[in-house]
C-alpha cells in the first residue's frame, strides 16, 4: 500500500505556509519553490527522529500538496 504526505498549503502577508496533515511538520517561505524545499528538508528531519517503523511507513512516499487559494468575487 502506497501511503503519501500532505500538506495544507495557506498564503498570507506574502508567505506561503506549510502545514502537516498526517505528520507535525511545519514549514514557511517566501515563494512556492522555496517551500517545497522546506518540506522536503522539515519532513527529511522530521523523520530522523522517528522511529523505524514510522520512517519505513512513509519511506518512498510522494508529497501532496492542498492549496487554499485566496478568495475572488465573481463578476
Amino acid at each position: 500500500m502506497k501511503h503519501m504526505i500532505r500538506f495544507r498549503v495557506t498564503q498570507e502577508d506574502g508567505w506561503y505556509t506549510a502545514s502537516g496533515v498526517d505528520l507535525a511538520v511545519v514549514t514557511q517561505a517566501r515563494t512556492l519553490d522555496e517551500l517545497t524545499k522546506n518540506i522536503k528538508e522539515a519532513t527529511t528531519l522530521h523523520m530522523e527522529g522517528e522511529t523505524e517503523l514510522h520512517q519505513e511507513y512513509y519511506k518512498d512516499a510522494p508529497v501532496l500538496l492542498d492549496v487554499e487559494l485566496p478568495s475572488f468575487s465573481h463578476a
